[in-house]
C-alpha cells in the first residue's frame, strides 16, 4: 500500500508541474494585458514621469511579457516570490503570515463539513421512506440555495449580533497576545506556548467562519452519501450478511458505510479544493487576515506580484488536496489497490 500510495503522489506530482507552469504563464500574461498601471497606482500623485520610469526599471516591467515571465520564473525557482509593489515588502513575507490563516480556516470548515453531512447522511438513510426524510432532504435544498458568503452574514447577525455568542472580526481577541508565532497556526501556537486563553480565543474566532463554509458542503455531502447507501444496501454481500443474522447497524457500519463512502471521499476532495476560493468572501466578511483578504487587497491596488504568488498558491492548495484525496480513495477501495 505504501509503495502504491508514494507511486500515486509521484504521478501526481510529475503531473502537477505542467499545470502549474500553465496555470503561472496564464496569470502573468493576463494581468500585464490589463489597462492598469500599477506603478502609477502605488506612487503618490506628485510623482514624475522619471519616478514612474525608474519605479519600471526596479520591479522589470519596463521589458518584454516573455522576458519578465522568465526572470520572474528563474526567481520562483530559487523561492524568491518577488517584492509587492503596493506593500513594499517580500511577497514571501506576505503570503507566509496569511497562508497559515487561510490553511486553519479551510481544515476546520473542511472537518466540521464532513462531520454534519456523514451525519445528516446517516440520519436520511436511517429515516428513509418517512416524511422525516422529505423533510431534512428540503432542508438540504435550502441550504444549498445560499452562499457560503450569505451564510456569513446570517452568522454574524445571529449569533454575533443579535445574539452576542461569538466573535466575529479577526482571528485573536484584541487583549490576547502571543509572543513571535512558531508556525504561523494559532491553534498550534496556543498549543506549543501553553497559552490556554489564546486557544480559547483562536477557536471562538474560528467557528463562524468555518461554520460558513461547513454549511456549503455538509448538504452536499448528506445527499450523495445517502444516495450512495440506498445503491450499497440492495447488493448481494448485504443480503448475505442478513441471512447470517447480522444486525442492520452493523452491517451499515460495517460493510455499506465502507463501500458508499467512495463517492463521497471523491465529492469531499473537489469541494474541498473549491473551498479555497470560498475563504476570499469569507475572510473578507469577517476580516480574517488570510490569503482571501491579502489577495483582495492585491487587486484593489493591481499589486502585480502579489496576485501571482497567491493564484499559483491556490493552484498549488487545490493540487494538494487532491492528491491527498486520491491517496485516501487508494486506501478505501482494495479494487483500485489491485490495479494499481
Amino acid at each position: 500500500m505504501t509503495r502504491i500510495a508514494l507511486q500515486l503522489l509521484l504521478r501526481r506530482l510529475l503531473l502537477a508541474i505542467p499545470i502549474l507552469l500553465c496555470v503561472s504563464a496564464l496569470v502573468f500574461v493576463i494581468l500585464r494585458l490589463l489597462p492598469a498601471d500599477p506603478i502609477a497606482m502605488s506612487l503618490p500623485p506628485g510623482a514624475t514621469p522619471e519616478d514612474v520610469e525608474r519605479l519600471k526599471r526596479d520591479f522589470g516591467l519596463d521589458r518584454s511579457i516573455p522576458a519578465q515571465y522568465f526572470i520572474w520564473l528563474g526567481k520562483l525557482l530559487t523561492g524568491d516570490l518577488g517584492t509587492s509593489i503596493f506593500f513594499r515588502r517580500g511577497v514571501g513575507e506576505l503570503v507566509s503570515r496569511a497562508l497559515p490563516a487561510t490553511i486553519e480556516l479551510v481544515a476546520a470548515g473542511l472537518t466540521l463539513g464532513v462531520i454534519l453531512g456523514v451525519a445528516g447522511g446517516l440520519a436520511m438513510f436511517a429515516k428513509r421512506g418517512t416524511a422525516a426524510e422529505q423533510a431534512i432532504d428540503l432542508s438540504t435544498t435550502g441550504l444549498m440555495a445560499i452562499p457560503e458568503f450569505l451564510w456569513a452574514i446570517l452568522l454574524i447577525l445571529f449569533l454575533g449580533v443579535a445574539f452576542p455568542l461569538l466573535p466575529f472580526i479577526g482571528r485573536l481577541d484584541p487583549a490576547v497576545t502571543l509572543p513571535p508565532t512558531i508556525t504561523g497556526f494559532l491553534l498550534l501556537d496556543s498549543l506549543l506556548s501553553g497559552r490556554w486563553d489564546a486557544l480559547r480565543s483562536a477557536l471562538a474566532h474560528l467557528v463562524l467562519p468555518s461554520l460558513a463554509l461547513a454549511i456549503g458542503l455538509a448538504p452536499l455531502v448528506m445527499r450523495v452519501l445517502r444516495s450512495s447507501l440506498l445503491e450499497t444496501i440492495l447488493e448481494d454481500y448485504i443480503t448475505q450478511a442478513r441471512l447470517r443474522g447480522i444486525g442492520e447497524r452493523r452491517i451499515l457500519i460495517g460493510h455499506a458505510l465502507k463501500n458508499a463512502a467512495l463517492p463521497t471521499i471523491s465529492l469531499i476532495g473537489v469541494q474541498g479544493g473549491f473551498m479555497f476560493g470560498g475563504t476570499v468572501l469569507v475572510e473578507m466578511i469577517f476580516a480574517y487576515p488570510g490569503l482571501g483578504n491579502l489577495m483582495v487587497d492585491a487587486v484593489r491596488n493591481h499589486d502585480l506580484p502579489v496576485i501571482q504568488a497567491v493564484a499559483l498558491i491556490y493552484c498549488v492548495l487545490v493540487l494538494a488536496i487532491n492528491a491527498i484525496v486520491d491517496v485516501i480513495y487508494l486506501a478505501a477501495n482494495p479494487k483500485l489497490r489491485a490495479a494499481s
